[in-house]
């Protein structure tokens, strides 16, 4: 079996995350590594807070902490909010790590040694009323190209073009607002990214054709526009330090790495938190240096972060002329919108992913989001639809079906698989359905078809409520015990195989539904076609239970107290 990287791009650390940076990157990547984990496969699921930059100062400045105390902080919070949603991460580190300093100083290093970086005097944005210089993302104003009046000074989140400050109409400080503006000297270092253009489009020509038309239609957009060299160094007190071995002046200034170039590398630097946490039993370097032929690395993410790991951090790992591994597969998405407007961090617009978890259990949150994922296009997330969704899908279609074939075969059979006759022609249909059902769900995985996997999921639930409706065991017990009893053995296999293959989208609800049969020796992780034909997992005589209802049926009342709490249309 194939060994497999997966990650997701990093959360910023200050807030936590609306459902539309949930779907866009962590949940997919999450229900991918749980169903390779299922097929077999090795799998390294790895992600990180992204901790610098001046948004984590300010943050902590608010908050009166200091900031490396406020970082910690604000990572244990995230992390129980992605524990809640049962995000299976191998190891979720932190960008202000040891380890990734010290990637990220080596990585700065070669790429010095190789010509790829160079130190600059810039004229840089200066807020007296502030009295500081300004980092690109805290000088705002309307972007030249689209006319959005609140990019920022390092990208239009609209159109998504990369910016420099100097490049906004209308620029103001996003501290204080004060239009008081400077422009004065300073000394940055710069990546050369033009020297590595050629070499970036060879790279992502060999790529494009096997990543989603997203993916590469963003990577060849930056390319054909041409790479610019960019600073790679900021003036703040809270980053990966300049090393002082190699740039004395500018360590002794305090210039620290900018947070754009040593993100990326923090996928690395988590690998070596995680393996650094058990060094006899982990390598690190396995998953990461010469491994272009024994791993495939799979990358999640939106699309406003499809540049930087498409064309940018490819760029950064070309230049530092070292055998590291770079992304095989990006799977990138559109956005989820809360009612047709932006999801919002900064305006507290839409649904953040603690909220979501105090009104409902997590399972409710996965299935509607990979069955809604922005794939193709943005999604729309409306309390509507989302009611909606799990009403049909998850009440009704897999909640019901559980309830009612156990609860009847306990009342008519007592609390033990009946053994019944032997499986017919209705049977047979069905596992033929099932096994092909089954194979469209594959099929849609491993391809990392996020919402056509949804719905072949579906359509394997609602499978077994076709055969439910046609034998109708209320009916067939009146006249054929031995019929009424084969057919809720037959089911009760449908529901043991929808606990097994249910497990990447909705995990908790996956074991409760296992865990109602008494099944010894059930170590299943998949189901084989024949026994998805045969149905004969769970043999006669297994004990099972009754379990709580899985799912909730919501109201109308219960769709009025979320649109009260939460709008019903973007602000």
């Amino acid at each position: 079996m194939a060994r497999h990287l997966i990650t997701s791009a990093l959360p910023y650390i200050n807030g936590i995350k609306h459902l539309g940076n949930m779907v866009g990157s962590m949940l997919p990547a999450d229900v991918y590594a749980r169903y390779l984990r299922r097929r077999g496969h090795e799998v390294l699921y790895i992600c990180a807070t992204d901790e610098h930059g001046t948004p984590a100062e300010l943050a902590a400045k608010e908050q009166g902490l200091p900031v490396a105390e406020f970082c910690a902080q604000a990572h244990d919070a995230q992390k129980a909010v992605y524990d809640g949603f049962a995000l299976a991460f191998d190891y979720f580190g932190r960008s202000s790590s040891p380890e990734n300093v010290e990637i990220t100083q080596h990585f700065a290093r070669r790429l010095n040694e190789n010509g790829f970086i160079e130190e600059r005097a810039i004229r840089q944005v200066y807020s007296p009323a502030d009295g500081r210089f300004l980092p690109d993302r805290y000088v705002e104003g309307t972007c030249p190209h689209c006319g959005y009046d609140k990019a920022r000074g390092d990208q239009c989140e609209n159109c998504t073009r990369v910016l420099d400050p100097t490049d906004l109409i209308n620029p103001r400080s996003a501290i204080s607002g004060s239009t008081d503006l400077e422009v004065r000297e300073t000394k940055h270092l710069f990546l050369l990214q033009s020297k590595l253009q050629h070499e970036v489009e060879e790279w992502v020509a060999r790529h494009e054709a096997d990543w989603p038309q997203l993916a590469s239609s963003i990577a060849r957009k930056w390319l054909t526009e041409g790479l610019h060299d960019r600073a790679i160094t900021r003036d703040l007190d809270w980053g990966v330090p300049v090393p002082a071995d190699t740039w004395p002046e500018l360590a002794a200034e305090g210039k620290v790495f900018y947070v754009w170039f040593d993100a990326p590398i923090e996928y690395i630097g988590a690998t070596k938190e995680w393996a650094d946490k058990d060094p006899a039993a982990r390598d690190w370097k396995s998953w990461w240096y010469e491994a272009d032929d024994t791993v495939r690395y799979t990358e999640f993410m939106a699309k406003d972060n499809v540049p930087f790991h498409t064309v940018m951090f490819p760029a950064t790992e070309l230049g530092v002329r070292e055998p590291w591994k770079k992304v095989d597969y990006v799977k990138a998405f559109n956005w989820l919108t809360y009612y047709g407007g932006k999801f919002s961090t900064s305006q507290k617009r839409g649904v953040f992913t603690d909220q979501a978890l105090e009104i409902l259990p997590a399972d409710y949150w996965r299935y509607f989001l990979i069955a809604n994922a922005p794939e193709s296009d943005d999604s729309s997330f409306t309390w509507e639809h989302f009611t909606a969704t799990v009403n049909k899908d998850l009440a009704d279609t897999l909640g019901n079906f559980v309830n009612r074939v156990l609860s009847f075969s306990k009342k008519r059979f007592g609390a033990e698989v009946p053994a019944g006759g032997e499986p017919g022609e209705a049977e047979a249909r069905l596992g033929e359905e099932i096994a092909r059902l089954l194979a469209e769900y594959e099929e849609h995985m491993e391809a990392l078809q996020f919402r056509k996997a949804a719905a072949a999921l579906r359509a394997l639930w609602s499978a077994g409520n076709s055969y439910l409706e046609e034998k109708a065991p209320w009916l067939e017990i009146k006249t054929d015990q031995d019929g009424a009893a084969l057919t809720l053995r037959t089911a009760m296999n449908l529901i043991h195989l929808y606990a097994v293959v249910s497990e990447p989208l909705i995990p908790t609800t996956a074991k409760a539904m296992r865990a109602a049969f008494a099944l010894a020796g059930d170590t299943a992780t998949w189901v084989t076609p024949d026994e998805a034909k045969s149905l004969t997992a769970l043999p006669a005589g297994t004990p099972f239970t009754v379990p709580p209802v899985l799912f909730a049926k919501l109201t109308e009342d219960d769709l009025a107290a979320y649109k009260e709490r939460f709008g019903g249309e973007p602000a």
